[in-house]
Order: structure tokens, then sequence, then C-alpha cells
């Protein structure tokens, strides 16, 4: 099915380069750019971990390392970044980007003009909180699609894509020994669990509100405009960011913790200022 995409109009002329620290898919690439420059990354648990910078707004580098163009799926804290709708990927708004095209999203895109910054906030504070769903908070995905190519049917050919699904259905009912289609799983239903404390519940609560999430900040110009695309149903890359503040990241084991001695690791000799004066 064809779907319109967002192309953004003033980025065509971006650099190419692929960014060095980006985390990488088959050379697709997603970073998080702090102050112009790629922040760290940690690979770790699994997962590949950023520090968040409290406060500190950031752009989404995308690139594209192919000679066609490509579609990406763009999440923050688990919303799309162009209409902030919680779906699957399949389904969701996406980016298109040139071939060889890297291109730099800075925020919530509010209408075809603007953009509203992303920055690095605590989940009381975030753009999901407002929301009112915080349960994918501290996650940064992009999902790449392929354009789909149009298949060339020779006279008297006959394509096999259509009746693939219904092919398969009739095997399973075949080798099941019916013809009606499965119901719902069937539930079980399980014991209550015990009444938790409340106050461990409040502790927890806010606990979680401290957590690093993303905000919607001042609005800046980025224009984009409607493209269509249609995408191949598979993605053929999928890459996911997990972020946290540096205390978090020491609990998890991805930083060292923190501790004086640790503290003393970074002292220095000299700093560009000058000697205060009495007034």
């Amino acid at each position: 099915m064809r779907k319109q995409t967002l192309i953004p109009a003033a980025v065509l002329a971006l650099s190419c380069a692929l960014p060095t620290a980006a985390a990488q898919t088959s050379g697709f690439g997603l970073s998080v750019v702090v102050g112009g420059g790629a922040v760290p990354e940690y690979p770790a648990r699994g997962k590949v971990y950023i520090e968040a910078l409290k406060g500190r707004d950031f752009t989404l580098r995308l690139t594209n390392p192919t000679g066609e163009r490509v579609a990406v799926a763009l999440s923050v804290d688990g919303r799309n970044v162009v209409d902030a709708r919680h779906t699957a990927a399949q389904t969701a708004t996406k980016w298109v980007l040139e071939p060889w095209q890297t291109v730099e999203i800075p925020g919530w895109q509010i209408n075809g003009e603007t953009a509203r910054r992303f920055f690095f906030t605590e989940t009381a504070r975030s753009y999901a909180k407002w929301l009112g769903d915080t349960s994918n908070v501290g996650t940064i995905e992009a999902v790449f699609f392929r354009e789909k190519r149009h298949r060339v049917v020779r006279p008297g050919a006959v394509s096999r894509e259509a009746p693939v699904f219904e092919e398969r259905q009739a095997r399973d009912q075949a080798a099941s020994g019916s013809s009606a289609p499965a119901g719902p799983p069937k539930t079980v239903a399980q014991p209550s669990a015990p009444q938790r404390d409340a106050k461990a519940e409040a502790l927890r609560a806010n606990e979680a509100d401290s957590y690093a999430a993303t905000g919607i900040g001042d609005r800046q110009a980025f224009s984009v405009q409607w493209v269509d695309f249609q995408e191949d149903p598979s993605p053929v890359a999928t890459i996911t960011l997990r972020y946290e503040f540096r205390a978090e990241l020491a609990r998890l084991g991805v930083l060292p913790a923190e501790s004086d001695l640790w503290a003393r690791e970074k002292a220095r000799g000299f700093e560009p200022r000058y000697a205060p004066s009495p007034r």
C-alpha cells in the first residue's frame, strides 16, 4: 500500500559521511548529537546505552548508506517524533532519506514548518508524562525500510505473491483437521496479587519520575514536505539506544560507580578562567 511519508525539505545537501560513533546495522546509522558531536555509546547488557545530559538539547542523526531511498520510523520514549503516536513501526509515519543522505532531526514535528527541540530531562517534566504514558521512556529507536521494488511479470507467467498467505493458511488448517480459524487463546485466572505497601509504591513512583526522559523544548524552524513512498513490509535495520543519567548507568554497571576517588580522575591543572576581582 502506498503511503505518504515525510522528507526534510531543507536538508538534502547535508554531509553523507557516516558518523563513526553511531550505533549501526548494515551501515544504517542512528546517533544522538549534543553540541555538534555524537555522544559516546556504551554496549552493555545486550543493549547500547548513552548518557543523558540533563538539560541539554540533542538531535537525532540518521544515516542512509545505500544508493536508494529509505524510509525511517523514528521514535523517542515510545512516541513517533512526527505525530507523537505509539504504533507499530510498519504503520508509523516515516522520514524519507535520499541515497547516501545523513539528516539530523531536531525535535518533535508540530507542523510543516516547525519542530520543538528534544532535550534531556526528568520523567516528571517529560513530554511522555504530559501525554500520560511513561511506560517507554529512556528509549530511542529507528527502524529502516527499503523502497518496494515493482516486479515485472512476463506474459503467461503467474505472480505467486498474492496466494502465499492463503496457501499457508490452508496447509495449517489441513494439518489441524479444522477448516475454521483458531479462536483466541484460552486464559487461566490468576490469583490476585497481595496488596502492595502504599508507601513503597509512592517511593517507587517518585524514583521513576526522576529517571531520564525527553522533553519538548523551544521551537525551531524545520520544514518538511509529504511524499509518496511504498516500503517493503520487512525492515532492513532496527537500531535501539537506551539512555539514562550517569547515576543510573552506574547502578546498571554500564559506567563506573561515582566515588571520591573516581571524581579525582577528572581533576585538571588549569582551567580557562580569569582571576576573581573583589567589588
